[in-house]
């Protein structure tokens, strides 16, 4: 069984939803990546969602733009990421690590090269926003032979077919991006979204974690009443930049912020 499902499960069992915080890898310094992830995970983090630095992030807003940018200042490779990964393997070999980013480093090293890479490190599921499943199957078959799940955007304006289509290609969970435009870009609409989820349950028995939109013990106490997982990504790295200059301060800010997030998800 893979970390992911054994995850959901795990927090299923405790009627828990499961808490996604998202970083990129590298920001600000390679120094304060895998610290920072276990003081995630020491402040009720699920799972761990990091960012591969690439120099045209079309999906995200311009926080984590900024931050893609100041990775690449310190030259932040896939395989520098991976190494961060293994690096964390080392101290806990429990908590799910996803890696998100963009095809164009992964055809550089080869999907055959990166799975085996990305599996040995102790990598768990890929989010790779710009290949369509259409477009995927030695991709998939890749990361299948390496028990790496390929997890999967469904948007706001995703018709049944597509999501069919998407959920039929996923594994681990499916993403469910809240709002239309890039990460950061608006608030969400609850409503909305726990209407978009009850379409999406239909075509799949995957957990859905709903991302993009969710800024604050609030908004995450309320995703986590329809979704499976609550991922939050801009929120924390506009508080990294902030604390550029302080990294130190880094993981401590970080994990009141999740502390918080998880206290109100617990609530409900």
């Amino acid at each position: 069984m893979s970390r992911i499902k054994q995850r959901f499960e795990q927090l299923q069992a405790q009627h828990k939803t499961a808490l996604i915080p998202f970083v990129t890898a590298g920001d600000p310094n390679p120094e304060v990546t895998v610290p920072l992830m276990h003081a995630m995970v020491d402040s009720g983090a699920s799972m761990i969602e990091l960012g591969v630095p690439f120099s045209d992030p079309m999906a995200d807003g311009p926080v984590i733009q900024r931050a893609n940018e100041r990775a690449l200042k310190q030259h932040i490779s896939l395989r520098d990421v991976i190494g961060m990964v293994r690096r964390f393997r080392e101290q806990d070999s429990a908590t799910p690590v996803i890696l998100m980013g963009y095809l164009n480093p992964i055809e550089a090293l080869g999907y055959q090269r990166f799975a085996e890479l990305a599996g040995e490190a102790g990598v768990d599921g890929v989010i790779t926003v710009d290949i369509p499943p259409e477009e995927a199957e030695d991709y998939l078959t890749a990361l299948r032979t390496h028990r790496i799940d390929a997890i999967f955007l469904l948007a706001p304006t995703s018709d049944e077919q597509r999501i069919k289509q998407i959920c039929d290609a996923a594994s681990g969970f499916v993403y469910y991006v809240s709002v239309k435009g890039t990460t950061g870009s608006a608030s969400l609409a609850i409503g909305e979204v726990a209407g978009k989820l009850f379409h999406i349950r239909k075509a799949t028995r995957l957990p859905i974690g709903v991302g993009f939109g969710i800024k604050d013990p609030e908004s995450a106490q309320a995703v986590a009443q329809v979704a499976d997982a609550v991922i939050v990504g801009s929120v924390l790295v506009n508080r990294i930049e902030a604390l550029t200059e302080q990294p130190e301060a880094i993981a401590p800010e970080l994990s009141n912020s999740i502390s918080q997030m998880r206290t109100a998800m617990d609530l409900i």
